[in-house]
């Protein structure tokens, strides 16, 4: 078969040369582009430049101008509506993201799974939500609030401040959601209505609260031989305190405003040992808060942690000593191993993120060092 005059022509040959030239043209630009993006990419996680440098470089990246019209809707849950502490809290933090050009409006919500819904809807831009439901959206930073996962706030706060490092920053993305923020919601204690109830053998036969949307929680209530119910995080309070149940998981700087005492009253208390310190965390879709952005929200959200932390401290405060029920030294010890096999089997279920459980032991190692779980890692 003779070649066609294409195959044996100069004309072969100068289209190929103009095919090899457009395609070295065009990688080279792609190289380009690539270099530069990684460049500003660079200086937005550099934190030891101007905030101003590290903005600009942030909007030029992404394309974000400031835009007095453009209007971001962020969602907030708070029991109490727009009278809440958390939304109170959440107010402070818009005047810190208005620094960056971007305008902010806080919207509340008094249903969380509602709120929830909005999100995924895209009505909010962004959620702030309980770091329990925020597992729904991001299974790492979600886990930040296992239980026993940090028994020490100052343990809460290394955690914060390694989320909020510009090394985290990949780690925020998940399914088309973004963590753009982790703040303190204080420690998170057991309230039962019988001081008898002191150990988990004890509560064998009492009616605990699980969350609605939590099918773990049952599962490990079930598993001491106490007796779930089903409620959602703003009935639960008033299940206790009428004594529908009789213990109730919940956070210490809850006790005045959401009048605890009335499940305690008369022969209650509060086991003194926290399950773990809890959070707040800010969602936001992706596709309308790039990740670059994010960043510097999480970091004026972790620089207002001691602002947040004397919020909570004045609720806690609130709690008179007659509620405390002291826990024996080696009770603690059934209790910390206790909680490090529920985070075992939930990692195995795929429920906790293995690689936050990992970073929450050493966590917990570097701050006390003679616990066993750092001669014997299992996490």
């Amino acid at each position: 078969m003779m070649p066609s005059v294409f195959q044996t022509s100069p004309l072969r040959h100068w289209v190929t040369q103009c095919l090899f030239l457009v395609t070295t043209a065009v990688l080279s630009c792609f190289s380009v582009l690539t270099w530069a993006s990684e460049d500003l990419r660079a200086t937005i996680y550099d934190q030891s430049l101007p905030l101003e440098e590290r903005v600009e470089a942030m909007q030029e990246l992404t394309g974000l101008e400031p835009e007095p019209d453009r209007i971001y809707r962020v969602c907030v849950w708070d029991i109490f509506g727009r009278s809440g502490p958390i939304y109170g809290a959440a107010q402070d933090q818009r005047r810190k993201i208005l620094q960056y050009g971007i305008n902010v409006e806080m919207v509340p919500y008094t249903s969380e799974s509602v709120m929830v819904e909005e999100l995924k809807s895209g009505t909010c831009d962004a959620a702030l939500m309980s770091g329990l439901r925020a597992r729904l959206f991001n299974q790492y930073t979600g886990t930040l609030d296992s239980i026993g996962g940090f028994p020490e706030r100052e343990q809460m706060r290394l955690g914060l401040q390694l989320m909020a490092d510009p090394r985290s920053a990949d780690r925020m993305v998940s399914n088309g959601y973004v963590v753009m923020g982790i703040a303190p919601a204080g420690a998170a204690h057991v309230f039962v209505n019988d001081r008898s109830i002191n150990t988990l053998a004890k509560a064998s036969g009492k009616r605990v609260v699980v969350l609605d949307y939590d099918p773990t929680q049952a599962e490990m209530i079930s598993g001491v031989g106490a007796t779930p119910v089903v409620a959602d995080i703003v009935n639960a309070p008033n299940m206790f305190n009428t004594g529908v149940v009789d213990v109730l998981a919940a956070p210490l700087a809850a006790y005045e405003v959401l009048e605890l005492h009335k499940g305690l009253e008369p022969d209650g208390g509060i086991i003194d040992l926290p399950l773990t310190h809890i959070t707040m965390q800010l969602i936001g879709r992706e596709e309308v808060i790039p990740n670059e952005l994010a960043q510097f929200v999480r970091e004026a959200f972790y620089q207002g942690f001691d602002e947040i932390i004397s919020r909570i401290r004045m609720e806690e405060d609130k709690v008179p000593d007659k509620w405390w029920i002291e826990i024996p030294a080696e009770d603690r010890r059934e209790y910390d191993t206790l909680m490090q096999q529920a985070r075992l089997e939930l990692r195995e279920q795929g429920y906790y993120s293995g690689d936050m459980l990992t970073l929450q032991r050493k966590i917990r190692c570097r701050t006390d060092g003679s616990r066993e779980e750092c001669s014997n890692p299992v996490e």
